[in-house]
């Protein structure tokens, strides 16, 4: 159960002066490491130094890194970084866990006290930074940006389903709110009993990801003639994802359109298994930046076929370069996509009704072509400004929890 605000320290920290914030992040993910909630993450970061906040970064040390604290920005992301002890997570040896004492961030956090604390992970680093911050009283919110329950059942693990929801809601519930990037996920994290909760969506970068970059010469490297289909994937190739339906997808549309080839971009558990099977299609591996987008623009159909994403970064990247995208009506699909207008959707349950929406992209060239050209419109009006200045707003204006943050804020120490 939530604490209820007490006496005066009821206030809002945006009630204080005009003044810039000093925002500590925490996650178990941050850049470079390629994923979705390090994506989120590093525009979030850095839309909020931009804004001129002092902005702390909290999370595991990866391999040949230091612990400790470091000054200075990576990339202009962060003002300063703490990193704590870092383990390899099961199955996935290049992701880690952070695993420090919450008595160890408290420390941390009277000598430098942040207005506001946001944890985007649900892991040991996570636990013990929501229990710091409640011990400190400074406000603390929490991003539910991964569906670990749902993970479950594509490991042989189902039973634990029941068990990671009780633990979801009972991390979410110790935070003051939890973000959340749909509508749908706000109904899932309802009906798990987590409150409350406000919807914080993403932007997409249209500068960086851009039909402009369409490369001549990486079509012809995969083997495609000017009118081939190029079917793209970007992301883990891992079993949550749902592989299997993209795989059996686009064996149907090569069955149609011999010429046609399956380009996935990323790794992942999954990629020596579906590289021994199929050893036609092309494996693009991990591609950055630049690099990245030249794959998604030299592309034509987009499968996201994941029952499991809260959001998916990689639907609204694959519109913004003008793909033509085929999704389940979920995560950001079921916010961004309008079916037959600017992609292609089915529901949940209907797979079939996936892979008869990518067939008819790859017959219907009119089609496919004008869905192309709505997709990139509609994509630019997805800013990620806007959804810096939301976050800003929502993680700044949670009720202090007790004094001793209103004192220290105040000049009053306690130590």
């Amino acid at each position: 159960m939530k604490e209820e605000t007490t006496g005066n320290t009821a206030m809002s920290v945006t009630q204080a002066s005009g003044r810039k914030h000093h925002i500590t992040i925490v996650s178990e993910t941050f850049p470079p490491e390629i994923n979705g909630v390090a994506n989120t993450l590093r525009h979030l970061c850095l839309g909020l130094m931009q804004r001129g906040h002092k902005v702390t970064v909290i999370r595991p040390r990866q391999r040949h890194e230091s612990k400790g604290r470091f000054e200075g920005a990576g990339e202009c992301l962060f003002s300063d970084e703490q990193v704590v002890t870092g383990l390899p997570l099961p199955g996935y040896s290049d992701l880690r866990f952070g695993m420090t004492r919450p008595g160890f961030l408290a420390s941390l956090w009277k000598l430098q006290c942040p207005d506001a604390v946001y944890v985007a992970t649900q892991g040991p680093l996570g636990v013990a930074a929501v229990a710091a911050a409640r011990r400190a009283g400074i406000p603390v919110s929490s991003g539910f940006h991964t569906n670990f329950h749902a993970y479950s059942r594509y490991y042989g693990a189902g039973f634990l389903e029941k068990l990671l929801c009780s633990y979801g809601r009972w991390f979410h519930n110790r935070t003051a709110i939890t973000l959340v990037p749909t509508r749908k996920i706000a109904q899932t994290t309802h009906d798990m009993g987590i409150h409350p909760t406000s919807v914080w969506s993403r932007g997409v970068d249209c500068t960086r990801f851009s039909p402009h970059k369409r490369d001549a010469a990486l079509r012809q490297q995969w083997g495609l003639q000017a009118n081939d289909r190029a079917v793209l994937y970007v992301g883990r190739l891992a079993a949550e994802k749902n592989l299997q339906m993209a795989v059996s997808c686009f064996e149907r549309i090569r069955g149609l359109h011999p010429c046609a080839k399956f380009i996935l971009v990323g790794d992942g558990p999954m990629r020596k298994r579906l590289a021994e099977r199929h050893p036609d299609y092309v494996f693009a591996g991990t591609r950055r930046g630049e690099d990245l987008a030249r794959h998604y623009a030299s592309g034509d159909i987009f499968l996201f076929p994941s029952k499991t994403d809260t959001f998916g970064n990689v639907v609204t990247e694959a519109m913004a370069s003008g793909l033509a995208v085929v999704a389940f009506d979920d995560a950001a699909a079921s916010e961004h996509i309008r079916h037959e207008d600017n992609g292609m959707k089915a529901q949940l349950s209907n797979d079939e009704g996936f892979v008869d929406h990518a067939l008819r992209l790859a017959d219907q060239p009119t089609l496919m072509n004008r869905i192309r050209a709505q997709a990139r419109l509609d994509a630019l009006d997805l800013n990620w400004a806007a959804q810096v200045e939301q976050f800003e707003h929502l993680i700044l204006n949670q009720p202090l929890r007790n004094s001793y943050h209103a004192l220290h804020k105040q000049g009053i120490s306690l130590l």
